[in-house]
């Protein structure tokens, strides 16, 4: 099955600077609120949504209270009008970028990413523009440790999986699928007693963008701008990562 490297959107980088902002556990209790809201309810054996938050929020060591508090929450009133909205765009260089929020107030988050797209030379576009730059899909990883790749492999193929690669030198392996299958690829991942380290729904990019690296460096500004807004939580873009582009990093 065929790799996918390139479209991981700088992961690493990505996690350490949200860590860094103290945004990981906002943004993780705003998923498990919208999975209550609208996947199905508080209980994540009847709720794949939840289930997958859950499993993120459990990765990153958060408190059980504050999980148990944030589910509990999600039924209340004062949650009540936080909506999921996406937006879409273009960055320096035609770098496609696709935003999504979780938001009470979708006039403010309107108002913030059109200026910070005015202000790092891109532009806010309609809704639908990117529909065929982005695949979305179901995305889990998990470590390497003792499995055996080809026997690893056609499980997930049964299971429905679109693709798996095996990262060695990192120690992990990604599996995508279809969302529509995501209940049944992670079942198999029960069935087989592996415990995933992030499950969640991604956008894909199917069309990459080369740059050079001072046009990189222009985007990357503009990304961590947008990420850096409390009403996102999750920016995917479709730069076709390269050696060059992680010196520019440097």
């Amino acid at each position: 099955m065929a790799g996918h490297s390139k479209w991981k959107n700088i992961r690493d980088r990505k996690g350490a600077q949200d860590a860094k902002k103290g945004k990981v556990f906002s943004r993780v209790l705003k998923e498990i609120t919208v999975a209550v809201k609208t996947g199905g309810g508080p209980d994540p054996e009847t709720n794949p949504r939840l289930r997958a938050a859950l499993l993120n929020a459990r990765s990153m060591n958060m408190p059980k209270d504050i999980i148990e508090r944030a589910i509990k929450r999600a039924s209340g009133e004062e949650c009540a009008n936080l909506l999921e909205v996406t937006f879409e765009g273009y960055g320096p260089g035609g770098v496609a970028i696709f935003i999504e929020c979780t938001t009470d107030n979708n006039t403010r988050t309107v108002g913030n990413l059109r200026s910070y797209f005015g202000k790092h030379g891109g532009s806010l576009g309609k809704d639908g523009c990117l529909q065929f730059v982005f695949d979305r899909k179901a995305v889990f990883t998990l470590p390497v440790a003792a499995i055996d790749e080809d026997d690893f492999t056609l499980q997930m193929i049964d299971a429905s999986a679109d693709d798996v690669e095996f990262d060695r030198e990192n120690d992990t392996i990604t599996v995508t699928s279809a969302v529509e299958n995501f209940g049944k690829v992670q079942r198999k991942f029960e069935e087989l007693k592996l415990e995933t380290t992030e499950s969640s729904l991604q956008r894909i990019p199917n069309d990459f963008k080369q740059l050079d690296a001072e046009t990189f460096q222009s985007v990357m500004k503009l990304i961590e701008k947008i990420e850096d807004d409390d009403d996102v939580q999750k920016v995917y873009h479709n730069i076709e990562y390269s050696d060059e582009l992680a010196k520019a990093l440097e």
